[in-house]
């Protein structure tokens, strides 16, 4: 009998990260897989301490709130823990209609479906929508989810650098001979850099080369517009975008995804989406607390949160820049004005500075995110930010205290850091 020389477990072993995993984990400045003790509020039990958090995406704080605590209470009174099969099969109940059917009303949609994850939203529309043949032409910033969806889709895949209009057109202008249907897919907010997609030019390329447009609202649903529809709604272009995808485990404070758009498209996905059709339904609780959730937000109690957390998200930003770091300008609008979103990056510039000033702040009280190469550009590593309509003034100026006194003593000790304007 022959056997193979190769070990696929060999990668597990000597992939490029061990070494620095390694070392990182000797010296305790690994910013991953910490643990979190208790609720996901402004403030954290985290490992044994309390910390300021400044590193989830509960914009509007909505986790600690008792009607959505009460909704994921009542669906698991009614329909137990978990429902143990797919939507198509056992898995559907009436709270999936419900939470459908409100969705498409909040984006303003014909019709949604309801994914378990986030994940599987992009992953089961964008795997289903295009085909071979197709062409999808993606942001170089979208989320691993959308990549992954594109890929399995095995669609031509033509990226362009983020947010640059003209490499966008230059990859249009090539999907014209490539023979199939053409779908723009790129981020509302992107999640690391908390920067807008110009979605209004996007559409005007669109319509201009007769391509479809998919949005992913995931940081953008439930924090930007007057009813916190999203980046479309604030930009004025939600009738020139097909496809809305969002998630709850943001703004909605559960877990889970969605996809809204037109009837007969929500309905193929429905019947065809292997990775809707072919897991098991979100559990009760789950659905329960998005609905409640999206209640509150729909509620006349939904705009001062989204009012809270974008004055949030412009204070800490101010407040960082005024310390001396370099922190992600403004995003100006159409309309006039500009917003600041609820995610705020620090940029570092090396990735062990970026781990040391990690830890730093974490021994001072404020958790933060690392984002490290290959998650950014080379020499583009930061730390990321995130508010919550839910911080008090008084939480913030301590955080932002923290960062002042770590910044003095880190930069005696590993030489500047970038400063405001570098971004």
């Amino acid at each position: 009998m022959s056997s193979t020389s190769i070990d696929v477990f060999a990668k597990a072993r000597g992939h490029e990260r061990a070494e620095q995993l390694r070392a990182a984990r000797e010296a305790d400045v690994l910013p991953y897989f910490r643990t979190l003790e208790g609720p996901a509020r402004p403030v954290v039990e985290m490992e044994g301490a309390e910390r300021i958090m400044l590193g989830s995406n509960n914009y509007l704080g909505l986790t600690g709130d008792e009607r959505v605590m009460q909704g994921a209470r009542d669906a698991l009174e009614t329909y137990g823990t978990g429902l143990t099969g797919s939507r198509l099969l056992n898995g559907t109940i009436p709270l999936h209609l419900e939470l459908e059917r409100e969705i498409a009303e909040w984006m303003g949609a014909e019709d949604a479906i309801v994914f378990t994850t986030g994940h599987q939203a992009n992953v089961g529309t964008l795997g289903t929508i295009l085909a071979p043949g197709d062409t999808v032409v993606a942001d170089s910033g979208d989320h691993a989810s959308i990549l992954d969806g594109c890929l399995l889709s095995r669609a031509k895949l033509r990226p362009f650098r983020h947010n640059r209009l003209d490499k966008l057109e230059r990859m249009l202008e090539r999907a014209v001979d490539d023979g199939g249907g053409v779908l723009i897919v790129v981020d509302g907010v992107f999640s690391m850099e908390g920067d807008l997609a110009p979605l209004v030019q996007i559409a005007e390329l669109a319509e201009r080369f007769g391509a479809r447009v998919m949005v992913d609202e995931a940081h953008g649903a439930g924090v930007l517009g007057a009813r916190g529809a999203g980046s479309a709604e604030l930009l004025g272009v939600e009738e020139r975008v097909d496809l809305r995808m969002g998630t709850f485990s943001k703004s909605l404070a559960s877990c889970g995804g969605f996809v809204a758009g037109p009837a007969d498209v929500i309905e193929y996905l429905r019947i065809q989406s292997r990775a809707f059709l072919f897991t098991a339904a979100g559990v009760p609780a789950a659905v329960g607390a998005a609905l409640a959730a999206l209640r509150v937000i729909r509620s006349p109690d939904g705009p001062p949160l989204l009012a809270g957390v974008l004055d949030n998200a412009r204070y800490l930003r101010d407040g960082l820049e005024e310390r001396g770091f370099a922190v992600v300008s403004a995003q100006p609008l159409p309309s006039g004005g500009d917003v600041v979103t609820p995610i705020v990056p620090v940029l570092v510039g090396d990735d062990w500075k970026a781990v040391l000033l990690w830890r730093a702040l974490y021994d001072a009280g404020v958790f933060v995110n690392t984002a490290l190469h290959p998650a950014v550009p080379p020499s583009g590593a930061m730390l990321r930010t995130s508010v919550m309509a839910t911080h008090d003034v008084p939480t913030l100026d301590r955080a932002l205290e923290a960062f002042s006194s770590v910044k003095a003593k880190f930069e005696a000790e590993h030489g500047p850091l970038p400063g405001p304007g570098t971004h």
